[in-house]
């Protein structure tokens, strides 16, 4: 089973418009309204698949409950931790070319006994997971380290730990050695404190990260596919997608698609992209199902040091 712990899950809003201009009246072409937060879309596509999966998420007032009540369609258990504020919620404003626009509130501040609550229940779930996912923001207030410290609480369960996250928290949890990151390109250039312009720069910091104890590397780059680092080798997967309509939630695919393949070698790097690919081509934050997917048009090689990038996340 893969568990994911979601600390500043979301209701997400979705709003489509033929256009985005400042200042102006905009008519929505449609709405809608989708179970948010990088580990709840994790889980989705898991659930979609039907692998076995759980969504560990801090809960609280009437979006909280309006959450898990969207989550049991899509067949995910959820696990609620009681909080005292209310779960937040995004907005995102998306054009006719699939330009998005997003607009995300900055979440509960958890308590202490909260924060407590929630690494608790982390670690009692870990020891029925194979995978503890720890994924996105942190609400306001939080600490720094939440991810790191879900981390040893997983470790000392026995299941492996894959984090996605960005900043500082990203740095502390890569210092807590997990098994697996799973960052854009820009998650990524951040945690370097510089540009990554070319593929050679990306697997330099990855293989930098793998040195000082991440196990493996798996790098959204947007238009261009992923690149994943690992004991095995250094692989590179693009394609194409027929048509954008968000890119909301496509990393979030992704790393479902990689770690229900394997989490391992270039066939779990093609899955993962596959999934990518298949998210932008859906509707709002609506998670892609095997059926979405063209695995064989994912184009797999080892990674070419000399390839430029568009600074593009996925």
């Amino acid at each position: 089973m893969i568990v994911t712990v979601t600390p500043n899950p979301s209701l997400d809003r979705t709003i489509l418009v033929d256009d985005v201009v400042l200042g102006a009246v905009h008519r929505a072409r449609q709405v809608r309204l989708d179970p948010g937060g990088k580990g709840v879309n994790v889980s989705r596509a898991l659930a979609a698949a039907e692998v076995a999966t759980l969504a560990l998420l801090p809960s609280g007032g009437p979006d909280g409950s309006r959450l898990a009540e969207l989550l049991a369609p899509e067949s995910v258990p959820v696990v609620e931790v009681p909080i005292g504020a209310a779960t937040r919620s995004n907005i995102a404003v998306v054009a006719a070319d699939g330009t998005t626009s997003k607009f995300n509130e900055p979440g509960a501040e958890l308590t202490k006994t909260e924060l407590r609550a929630l690494e608790a229940k982390a670690a009692e779930l870990a020891g029925r997971a194979d995978w503890l996912v720890s994924c996105g923001s942190l609400p306001h207030g939080c600490p720094d380290d939440l991810h790191a410290r879900l981390l040893h609480a997983a470790r000392r369960s026995g299941a492996r730990v894959a984090v996605d996250t960005s900043g500082r928290p990203l740095a502390l949890a890569c210092a807590a050695n997990p098994e697996l990151i799973s960052p854009n390109l820009a998650e990524l250039a951040e945690l370097a404190g510089h540009p990554l312009p070319t593929l050679g720069e990306v697997l330099d910091v990855a293989l930098r990260l793998r040195k000082a104890g991440v196990g493996a590397v798996l790098v959204s780059l947007g238009e261009q596919g992923a690149l994943l680092v690992e004991d095995a080798g250094t692989w590179h997967a693009v394609s194409e997608a027929t048509v954008v309509r968000s890119t909301v939630g496509a990393g979030d695919a992704t790393l479902a698609g990689f770690l229900l393949a394997g989490a391992a070698g270039p066939e779990a790097l093609r899955t993962a992209v596959a999934y990518g690919t298949a998210a932008v081509e859906q509707v709002g934050t609506r998670m892609p199902r095997p059926k979405d997917l063209r695995t064989a048009t994912v184009r797999v090689t080892e990674a070419d040091p000399s390839s430029s990038l568009n600074g593009a996340a996925l």
